[in-house]
């Protein structure tokens, strides 16, 4: 019986970074199939364009309240919980021959999304203090591992099987995790208890299906449509009386006086707009890849070849998560943040010069993927020093969905860059060399606002004087476990 917990403890990193993997392979899963799906489902492409906007909603709404109610019940419990959203949505979504159950199927898949948060907090409170970091970084690293990891595995199961293939695969790799997780995974004993504040869940879902929908459609619908206006008007006004709600209310969903902590509120700030960054490489090099060449600069590349070019910056991504791990214990998670925005940078600045050949694209993702690895790992481990251990998977959660909205906002930028930066070829109009070297650079400017911000993110000394374990609960289980 004395063997047990050790051997599951071993196995509680990898266990939980597959879960990580696994649920970020769901946000490229279905980008192979985007230009097929009109034909496939016999609907719009305004309409299956909601098969990437219902994943995209439905994640801002669960990542935060999972890692609320995980704090609450049991992050274990949610974990599983979230995993078995994911596989339900997976086997909606590979029997669906038609638009709206492939909608339902996929907003399923992103109520998966908390998974990554929740295992973070986990690894905080079962593992000890010497291996926090590094598991820490790669499980925060596997977000960035399976969405580079699953478009050239997607373009190669589309291209060479039945579509309703990868969602197959998608079911069934849930159901591994799920069954690990269930012999691996211990639940903690770590819990704040308390009521859900249930109306708290409902403002800031309604604040942020408003914002990330205005900011999804706002192309397509026009930016200064009245449909776009009116969700960008009711989500100021939602979040505004969310945050007033979550002030006054004595159990809320996310608390604000925590998140307004210098250590929490400038890494929160940061992590969007490294999300914003860090999306412009999945957004360009793709298509530079398989632009065709008689545009003067397209590579013409296929799917797969593109996918197989932006595989290897998911793999960089993981090996330097331990030396962010390493850099974090000699000089602080702050140092390691800064020194990933100035890699991406580094990287984006690369790129918007070197944009010419296959290898040219593979340097500068792996480039921007190192410097997503380091920045990756030092976001929980900044969160975690400034937050209660009962608070960790809701501020965890809060984190990731920082970087979801910088994310959602690259894409709306520089799509609307693309669209009118542009050049005619054949009668068709496509994105000009000009275009990709201006989000290229946004990108980069982006990073270096990132890391003007994670300057004043005060250090370890200044934290202390602000946070203390002694204004947590003395429980047996925060004794048992002060890391």
């Amino acid at each position: 019986m004395s063997a047990a917990p050790s051997v599951r403890t071993g196995a509680v990193v990898p266990v939980l970074a597959s879960a990580g993997i696994t649920v970020a392979l769901m946000q490229t899963l279905v980008i192979p199939l985007v230009p097929e799906l009109p034909r496939l489902l016999n609907a719009s492409a305004a309409g299956t364009a909601w098969a990437i906007t219902a994943t995209l909603l439905a994640a801002a709404v669960a990542t935060p309240i999972m890692g609320r109610l995980g704090d609450m019940y049991g992050k274990r419990r949610m974990l599983l919980i979230s995993v078995g959203l994911l596989v339900a949505g997976s086997v909606v979504a590979a029997l669906s021959s038609s638009l709206v159950p492939m909608i339902a199927g996929r907003a399923l898949q992103g109520l998966a999304a908390g998974v990554i948060p929740l295992g973070i907090s986990i690894m905080r409170d079962e593992l000890p203090s010497e291996k926090l970091g590094t598991a820490t970084a790669q499980m925060s690293a596997s977000l960035g591992v399976g969405g580079a990891l699953g478009l050239p595995a997607a373009a190669l199961l589309a291209e060479n099987f039945n579509w309703h293939t990868l969602f197959w695969l998608s079911a069934g790799l849930g159901v591994i995790v799920f069954a690990l997780i269930l012999r691996f995974v211990p639940e903690s004993s770590v819990r704040s208890g308390g009521r859900f504040d249930l109306l708290g869940g409902i403002g800031l879902s309604v604040g942020l299906i408003s914002l990330l929908l205005a900011i999804s459609q706002g192309a397509s619908w026009g930016w200064t449509g009245g449909r776009t206006l009116g969700l960008f008007a009711l989500a100021v006004i939602a979040l505004l009386a969310w945050g007033w709600w979550e002030t006054r209310t004595d159990e809320p969903l996310v608390d604000l006086r925590t998140t307004a902590r210098p250590q929490v509120l400038l890494t929160n700030l940061a992590s969007m707009v490294f999300g914003f960054a860090m999306f412009a490489m999945s957004l360009v090099l793709p298509q530079l890849l398989q632009m065709p060449k008689a545009t003067g600069f397209g590579l013409g590349q296929s799917m797969l070849a593109s996918g197989l070019v932006m595989g290897p910056s998911g793999l960089i991504m993981l090996i330097t998560a331990p030396f962010s791990a390493k850099i974090s214990k000699a000089r602080g998670p702050k140092v390691t943040l800064m020194l990933g925005a100035v890699v991406v940078a580094a990287g984006y600045g690369v790129g918007s010069v070197l944009m010419g050949s296959v290898w040219e694209l593979v340097l500068v993702s792996l480039l921007i993927g190192a410097g997503i690895g380091l920045a990756y790992g030092a976001m929980p481990a900044l969160i975690m020093a400034a937050v209660p251990v009962s608070e960790t998977a809701a501020a965890n959660s809060f984190n990731t969905l920082m970087r979801s909205i910088g994310t959602s906002v690259s894409s709306a930028v520089a799509g609307v860059i693309l669209a009118n930066l542009t050049i005619s070829l054949g009668g068709y109009t496509l994105p000009s060399q000009t275009g990709f070297r201006t989000v290229l650079l946004i990108g980069a400017g982006a990073a270096l606002a990132a890391l003007a911000i994670a300057a004043f993110i005060p250090r370890n000394r200044q934290l202390d004087s602000t946070y203390t374990p002694a204004a947590e609960p003395a429980t047996p289980e925060r004794l048992a476990n002060p890391a």
